[in-house]
């Protein structure tokens, strides 16, 4: 990758930065690609990076219908961590966590990791129960947890609202320290940069119309700037798994539904740590420029809308001024929704599917910006192997047929 000078740093300046070197190729498609990945947000961008790194897997497409990170990969809150209930999901997302702290270094890309902790409340001695045993099972895993009582909260957290006649009382709570936040676009260059420097071809305004299938396997993709011959297609779209799985005859097992964020006007150092309550539904975290980020649980009803309905959004600031009436009088600066395809486990799907040649990286709920790492590679290994990697061998999609859920509804934090 480019390195750059004091002199040509202050040359770019004076020139007006128009003598950039592009981050990468704006590509156009060539007739036939060893692999096909559809999606170019963090998930797919990561899978190609890792196919053409680890793999020398090189001759790789990913078609992306808009710009890159345009879908959930830029809306989302940003957090990342690892605090999940079982082994399964334990050991991969603390996988995809162990490469977020190495991953601005391999990338040469500043990721704006911030580790400033994730704080999970208890609002009653049952769910203060259930706290104890979620970070006792982690901690067994090697995964790090604390709990933390009602006045340990409150000299982490001095804008919290501890009065004892709140409609849901704090009475305690667990951390995990190496969670936080890293910069949602950032994740999405990074990879788009280093891919492209090894060759992968980044075609964005190209949307998949439909996947040619001859006796059962992958030929090839119908795409709005012409036909691509392949035999290997990885689908990694987020919400609209569905709508790609259509195309090959397949009905997945999951729902599409609106998940809101918003963001407040900035103001001066408030909150030094991500703080989520599973019981009344948000979690809340301050930017590097001063922004409460707030997020919530989804919309009731599916939808493949980018913005969400009223209700929630209510409920949402309603829950988020139960935590820290503070920010009563603060303004909100903006709100969007990404679209989010929910599992019947609320557990992802990363297999290789009944068609020869296509694969599902989907059914993320609210937990596909913090995988994107762990997600992208074990991605790329079942891709270039034709069999899923240990990590993800628990969320195959046969799983739903066979009766082996990983039912992650209460580690996802929010209601689904």
């Amino acid at each position: 990758m480019e390195k750059y000078s004091a002199f040509s740093l202050v040359k770019h300046a004076l020139s007006g930065h128009t003598q950039w070197p592009k981050s990468w190729r704006n590509a156009e498609p060539k007739p036939a690609y060893d692999v096909v990945i559809i999606g170019g947000g963090g998930q797919g961008l990561a899978t190609a990076y890792y196919l053409a790194k680890k793999y020398g897997i090189r001759n790789v497409a990913v078609l992306e219908k808009g710009w890159l990170g345009g879908g959930n990969t830029g809306r989302n809150t940003t957090v990342v961590r690892s605090n999940y209930f079982y082994p399964e999901s334990t050991r991969f997302f603390n996988h995809s966590l162990n490469l977020y702290e190495g991953l601005t270094h391999e990338l040469n890309y500043n990721l704006m990791l911030s580790q400033m902790g994730i704080l999970t409340l208890a609002h009653s001695r049952h769910e203060m129960d259930m706290l104890r045993r979620w970070a006792t099972s982690i901690q067994v895993q090697g995964v790090d947890s604390e709990l933390l009582s009602r006045e340990q909260i409150g000299k982490e957290v001095p804008a919290i609202n501890l009065s004892p006649d709140a409609r849901y009382p704090i009475v305690g709570g667990f951390t995990q320290r190496r969670g936080g936040v890293a910069r949602h676009d950032a994740v999405a260059w990074g990879y788009a940069r280093s891919a492209d420097h090894l060759g992968v071809d980044i075609i964005q305004n190209c949307e998949v119309l439909g996947i040619k299938l001859v006796n059962g396997s992958v030929k090839g993709v119908d795409t709005t700037k012409g036909f691509i011959a392949t035999e290997k297609v990885g689908a990694a779209v987020a919400g609209h798994s569905s709508v790609i799985g259509a195309m090959v005859g397949l009905k997945l097992p999951i729902v599409s539904q609106t998940l809101q964020a918003m963001v407040s006007e900035p103001v001066k150092p408030l909150l030094h740590t991500v703080v989520l309550s599973p019981t009344v539904h948000c979690y809340v975290s301050q930017s590097d420029r001063g922004e409460m980020v707030i997020g919530g649980g989804a919309d009731a009803y599916p939808s493949y809308g980018q913005r969400g309905n009223l209700p929630a959004f209510e409920d949402t600031l309603s829950a988020t001024l139960e935590l820290f009436p503070c920010l009563s009088r603060m303004k909100l600066m903006r709100q969007w929704g990404g679209i989010v395809d929910i599992s019947p486990d609320s557990s992802p799907i990363i297999s290789k599917t009944p068609v020869k040649g296509f694969y599902l990286n989907g059914g993320w709920g609210t937990g596909g910006f913090k995988a994107i790492p762990a997600g992208g590679d074990t991605f790329a290994y079942t891709i270039a192997n034709d069999q899923a990697h240990e990590l993800v061998e628990p969320f195959s999609l046969d799983r739903f047929a066979k009766g082996r859920l990983i039912d992650e509804g209460a580690a996802a934090g929010v209601a689904h």
